[in-house]
């Protein structure tokens, strides 16, 4: 993220590479010494939600903005909804069968990106989950139309990486679902809902 903000005093990043080069003594060893921004800790502290949620709430929203990110289509769908080739993997013949929904998404946000492209790539511009399935579709078809896409990733214990489509720079990972939901209505132009679980059904809702 760029700051221009120029002044004649000493800003965060030059005050943090200074404090890390500080004599080690019992004080400057100690957690009450760390500046309170560089501090993990301190940061990861129940008190500190309000201030974690702003900066979850902050930081996509200034990436974006710095990426020219206007405007955006939302598509939401099943992440375990294999791509057709892949179709003989899916756990069970329904995913199998759904799979058909892979190309669709894909050839959708094809389309749409090509669209957004017409008007230099900043409206409408597709963003997912970041996922598998569905989402992976998405942000293929952004890449096939030779556009750029979003993902909106979070932090699960069982999830996998986010999938290799997303435009790196615009790839978020998030602790929490409500900041998540936020961001994906905030700039929001249309939805589009593919077959999928209860957690298509709970973003739909």
């Amino acid at each position: 993220m760029k700051d221009d903000h120029r002044t004649p005093f000493r800003d965060a990043h030059t005050d943090r590479s200074a404090a890390e080069k500080a004599p080690e003594t019992e004080q400057t060893k100690a957690p009450a010494y760390r500046l309170a921004f560089a501090d993990e800790d301190f940061l990861c502290q129940d008190a500190l939600r309000p201030v974690r949620l702003q900066l979850e709430l902050l930081k996509p929203e200034m990436l974006q903005d710095e990426a020219g990110i206007e405007s955006t289509i939302v598509m939401f769908g099943g992440a375990r909804i294999p791509e057709p080739s892949k179709k003989e993997t899916a756990r069970t013949k329904t995913l199998a069968d759904l799979s058909v929904f892979y190309d669709e998404a894909r050839e959708f946000a094809r389309l749409m990106t090509l669209k957004s492209m017409e008007s230099g790539g900043h409206e409408n511009v597709i963003v997912t989950g970041g996922g598998p399935g569905v989402m992976e579709a998405g942000n293929r078809g952004a890449v096939d139309a030779g556009g750029k896409s979003i993902g909106l990733n979070i932090v699960l214990p069982f999830e996998q990486a986010p999938n290799q489509y997303v435009t790196p720079d615009l790839c978020f990972n998030f602790h929490y679902f409500a900041i998540r939901k936020m961001h994906f209505l905030m700039r929001a132009r249309a939805i589009t809902v593919f077959p999928g679980g209860f957690g298509t059904l709970d973003e739909l809702f």
